[in-house]
């Protein structure tokens, strides 16, 4: 389902991988690859996320889209997160997790 006239799409699930990527679980039942490592620069607001460990640790969802809560108080104002839109664009894929 790639219609979002009148669909809004949600992450419920985020999986991070040792590579810089996540697998974001969608609500239409998709599964879907997301890059982070294009916007793992120095000196940008993603800078803390080229630690893969604060990477995985700190991946959650919030906003209903992929995030990274980095006061680790789940406050949507302070997280770092990805459009819902942009992760619901990328490239569905098998489920890891089976």
């Amino acid at each position: 389902m790639n219609n979002t006239k009148y669909f809004w799409p949600k992450v419920v699930q985020a999986v991070p991988t040792d590579n810089f990527e996540v697998y974001a679980y969608c609500n239409d039942g998709a599964v879907r690859l997301y890059d982070a490592k294009p916007l793992l620069k120095p000196g940008t607001v993603f800078a803390p996320l080229l630690d893969i460990k604060t990477f995985k640790e700190r991946l959650s969802v919030i906003n209903d889209t992929v995030a990274w809560d980095m006061t680790g108080d789940h406050d949507p104002r302070k997280c770092i997160d990805i459009d819902p839109f942009t992760i619901f664009s990328q490239k569905i894929v098998a489920d890891p997790l089976e």
